[in-house]
């Protein structure tokens, strides 16, 4: 059965100390979501939330029409994937696999059945009898997948499932985790701290800081139309240029940055600004390097190899930002340049 998850003005505290504000979230059924944000942003406290292991100061949780707020955590019908596996070490794949059907109830004759298909599921067909000791931890990882999936649960959840592994496995288990998720069906809440790999596995992300979401979009809009500056800054834009709309120019705004200098920014492109003061957002491959044009007036600083490119720190009106410029015409630290704006590779932005 496949089912939505809902919470509603959910706030949590942990003595004093406010770590959830009024956080609301909606994951529709066989949605995969992921919780997006630094240490200390409120994403594992949600997690756990849903789970059960806390218990929030206000608000509700609802799975379907089931109401979680006050379920203990055996009650809620949810499968849990943890950082650290939490395999047990006394016994096999196949019995670690099993465990959450033999606390169910299950036969044993059937238990054995759907641990067995399971395991051939998550690729790891003649491990059944193997200790969790004799695995490799992308091995272990997929033990805990397939213990997770065997109940056939409403809601997955994982908890930085992937961040004891190295980077190609990762990878690798990330499609796995996918693959599985959209075979089952089942609605799944992904907690992580790494972009890339909240980006590439969900259908929405939700961006979290100091117990807030403050945007929850899909990867393309998060990656192209941030909400404001912390989501610019945290998706990579690495310059956030103060600006202010003074005129009109045909099919563009003329802004006015910090020194007083004046660039048009095409209208049809990055559409009206968001008010007269703005932040103009560029990554670093939105901010083009260049001899001489219509652009930002810079002092080229410390000049790095990046393989497809240069890049450049640059001295300009707006402090020091960051740009690229093309292998084909390397330019010398201390060269006078202009830095243009990639229409494609920046965004407007509330002051």
């Amino acid at each position: 059965m496949t089912v939505s998850l809902t919470l509603s003005d959910v706030t949590a505290h942990y003595g004093q100390t406010r770590v959830l504000e009024d956080l609301s979230l909606h994951l529709a059924a066989g949605e995969l979501v992921s919780l997006l944000g630094a240490s200390g942003c409120g994403k594992t406290t949600t997690l756990r939330l849903v789970a059960g292991f806390l218990t929030p100061t206000s608000g509700t949780i609802t799975l379907g029409d089931r109401d979680l707020t006050r379920l203990p955590p055996h009650a809620r019908d949810i499968g849990l994937v943890f950082q650290t596996y939490a395999l047990f070490p006394h016994l096999t794949v196949a019995d670690n696999v099993a465990f959450g059907l033999k606390q169910r109830g299950v036969s044993k004759a059937e238990r054995l059945r759907r641990a067995q298909e399971m395991i051939e599921r998550v690729g790891l067909s003649g491990f059944a009898d193997r200790y969790p000791a004799n695995l490799s931890g992308g091995q272990r990882q997929r033990v805990a997948l397939a213990r997770a999936l065997v109940i056939d649960p409403p809601l997955l959840m994982f908890d930085e499932p992937l961040s004891n592994l190295d980077a190609k496995l990762r990878v690798d288990m990330r499609v796995e985790i996918r693959r599985l998720q959209r075979a089952t069906g089942a609605t799944a809440l992904y907690v992580t701290h790494d972009q890339e790999e909240a980006f590439s596995i969900s259908d929405r992300v939700a961006i979290m800081n100091a117990g807030r979401i403050e945007q929850l979009g899909t990867p393309e809009e998060l990656y192209s139309r941030p909400a404001n500056a912390f989501v610019a800054d945290f998706v990579g834009y690495e310059n956030l240029i103060p600006m202010r709309a003074v005129a009109e120019a045909g099919d563009a705004v003329r802004a006015q940055m910090p020194g007083g200098h004046e660039i048009a920014l095409p209208r049809a492109i990055w559409g009206d600004p968001p008010s007269r003061d703005f932040l103009l957002g560029a990554r670093a491959d939105g901010l083009r390097a260049a001899p001489s044009g219509e652009g930002i007036p810079a002092t080229l600083g410390l000049r790095t190899y990046l393989g497809r490119a240069y890049q450049y720190r640059c001295d300009t009106p707006a402090g020091e930002l960051v740009a690229n410029g093309p292998l084909s015409a390397p330019m010398d630290s201390g060269s006078a340049a202009v830095l243009v704006p990639e229409p494609e590779q920046c965004c407007l932005l509330p002051a």
